[in-house]
């Protein structure tokens, strides 16, 4: 979830730029236009400041902090014929999901952001998000050939943080780092098994009996 402290920012900046902005209309009916001048550049500045931190707000929506190794969710695996399996997604909260996917291997990616020390001051810390669930043929002649499924992890957003970083460049002092991680274990048999991320990427280790 959003940090606090962000949000906070966000109404902070929000309304300093109201403030201003009648100061400045206030200033202009008095025909001072250096006041003028200068409330409407500070207004501005808290405009653009509160779009910023809101935009970064929406587009981090979904992803969850990171520390050392974090739980993403536990899968169970239940083979319903040859190359073909269903998988079902138990998360953190509880909810599930299932997928009926073609292919040898099940496969799962992730977005992890990484901040920089200035963020990690308004609350952003190391975070990631599951993106993607996909079958995956061990066969790399099967992988050109047959069908494949995917679905999305993700939640819906207006933005997300991590197609942003690739647009704008004015997030790079933010932003440390930005990247995919992914990883796939077979789908042959029964199983349950756990997702793990950690700050070098998705781990996946089974379930002791």
């Amino acid at each position: 979830m959003p940090s606090n402290i962000l949000i906070i920012l966000t109404v902070f900046f929000a309304i300093m730029a109201l403030v201003f902005l009648f100061l400045t209309v206030r200033s202009s009916r008095k025909r001072k236009i250096m006041r003028t001048c200068r409330n409407l550049l500070v207004t501005l500045l808290m405009l653009s400041l509160s779009a910023l931190l809101g935009t970064i707000t929406i587009s981090i929506n979904g992803y969850q902090a990171l520390t050392k190794e974090e739980l993403a969710a536990t899968v169970i695996i239940t083979p319903i014929s040859k190359q073909k399996f269903n998988a079902q997604f138990i998360m953190p909260d509880g909810t599930r999901k299932n997928f009926e996917l073609a292919g040898d291997q099940l496969y799962v990616d992730a977005h992890i952001l990484k901040w920089k020390p200035i963020a990690n001051v308004l609350g952003l810390h190391t975070s990631y998000e599951l993106d993607r669930v996909s079958g995956r043929y061990s066969s790399l002649n099967d992988e050109r050939k047959k069908v494949h499924t995917h679905y999305s992890l993700s939640e819906d957003k207006i933005f997300d943080m991590f197609n942003l970083r690739d647009k704008f460049a004015f997030l790079s002092p933010l932003l440390d780092a930005e990247y995919g991680s992914a990883s796939f274990i077979s789908s042959n048999s029964s199983m349950e098994f756990k997702i793990l991320v950690s700050t070098t990427g998705l781990l996946i280790r089974k379930s002791k009996p």
